[in-house]
């Protein structure tokens, strides 16, 4: 039976290289915000609700989805987060239903949810694995001034919106206490991998038949 696992952590914490690393090992990674891309291209069932809802000014020239626009909104208005959650979440949410269902199809063992507010929307009932069985939840961590180095060299912020960005999301320290495992990704390559490494055997022996 496939082990289903939530994997989450904070914005600029490392995820993405942790949701690699579990694949590059065999597991089968759905990508919540993949999803949200194809489900808000300018062709696909989002993008009007969120126009609707914000207004064009959240459009680029060419009518696709203007993402820094967007974020600068939300990120500064609990109100539009939620609003914008209520929008996107259920769609989400059923597509990576479809994908789980597929993936247990193809005898997948261990099937991972990245999903980056994955407490939060569980907490509200509202998030894209609210209404999915998890055996486990993974976070990935880091200090929160690694948090906001990373996002201003990523993103090219002033340290003010990193830090409104990373502290917009449930603290680290919470998410922590609320894992299952948690991987500490502040140190080096090799560390990061020996701990995923570790994660996805304890993973996968709970897996085997």
């Amino acid at each position: 039976m496939a082990q289903i696992v939530g994997l989450t952590g904070g914005i600029a914490s490392g995820k993405s290289t942790v949701a690699r690393l579990l694949t590059d090992l065999g597991a089968t990674v759905i990508d919540a915000d993949a999803i949200v891309h194809e489900l808000q291209a300018p062709a696909g069932p989002l993008l009007g609700e969120m126009v609707e809802a914000f207004g064009p000014e959240i459009l680029d020239a060419d009518g696709a989805l203007d993402r820094p626009a967007l974020g600068a909104l939300v990120f500064r208005d609990a109100a539009a987060r939620e609003r914008l959650g209520r929008i996107v979440h259920p769609k989400v949410g059923a597509e990576m239903l479809r994908r789980i269902a597929a993936a247990r199809a193809a005898g997948a063992r261990l099937i991972v949810l990245d999903i980056p507010l994955l407490f939060e929307g569980r907490a509200a009932g509202t998030g894209s694995a609210a209404r999915m069985a998890l055996d486990a939840t993974i976070v990935v961590s880091v200090p929160e001034r690694v948090q906001v180095a990373r996002q201003m060299a990523r993103d090219g912020c002033d340290r003010d919106e990193a830090l409104r960005r990373v502290r917009a999301q449930l603290p680290l320290e919470d998410k922590k206490r609320l894992a299952s495992y948690v991987i500490d990704n502040s140190g080096s390559r090799a560390e990061t991998e020996r701990q995923v490494r570790n994660v996805f055997a304890a993973l996968t022996a709970a897996a085997a038949p």
